[in-house]
């Protein structure tokens, strides 16, 4: 897609307003992410409504109880779908859901989960996250490995995708948590503070 004629200050200033919109399933060559090797040849996945299409009828039947506990409490969910192909295994087809909806998002934003078909079924391959999801070039176990929030890498471990980035030791957040208890203990009874 060519940048507008009439526009080719803005087209300079902006290289992105030039580079074309890419549908479902497709992915840009234009992507800086930072903190995973090989994150800046990631390929964002970007979601996008598609109804009446096989893809998101599949979509609103994986998603079918979320739909259902929405519509409960009259809420209309918007869908968004992409899809591309995650695995080596030739026809496997990976599906990115995620729902939009006050009551579903939360402060961290919507989350996505990823389906992998295999023939004719149908797998959740990682459930529920939250962030901008890439795909990198690099793959373990025969699935490309997948980046949220250009930072955190997830591989596949054969059956599903696991997060790489380290967690903080139980221990550690028992530890803090207990501090700050005690804080706030101490804190509530000093003299001349009145309880909550």
């Amino acid at each position: 897609m060519q940048p507008a004629r009439c526009f080719p200050i803005l087209a300079a200033l902006f290289p992105l307003l030039s580079t074309p919109l890419l549908s479902a399933g497709q992915a840009a060559t234009r992507h800086h992410a930072h903190g995973a090797g090989g994150a800046s040849r990631a390929q964002p996945v970007i979601l996008a409504e598609h109804p009446g299409t096989e893809l998101d009828a599949r979509a609103r039947e994986l998603s079918a109880d979320d739909l259902a506990d929405a519509k409960a409490h009259h809420d209309m969910p918007t869908v968004l779908i992409a899809s591309a192909p995650l695995s080596a295994t030739r026809g496997d087809i990976a599906l990115f859901v995620q729902l939009q909806s006050a009551r579903l998002c939360g402060s961290a934003g919507c989350s996505t989960s990823v389906y992998l078909r295999h023939d004719t079924q149908w797998k959740t391959v990682l459930d529920s996250v939250s962030g901008r999801i890439s795909i990198l070039p690099t793959s373990h176990k025969g699935m490309r490995d997948l980046l949220i929030s250009d930072n955190d890498k997830w591989i596949w471990n054969g059956s599903s995708y696991q997060d790489t980035m380290p967690a903080a030791p139980i221990g550690d957040l028992r530890q803090s948590i207990e501090a700050h208890q005690k804080r706030a203990d101490a804190n509530d009874r000093k003299p001349g503070r009145k309880p909550d």
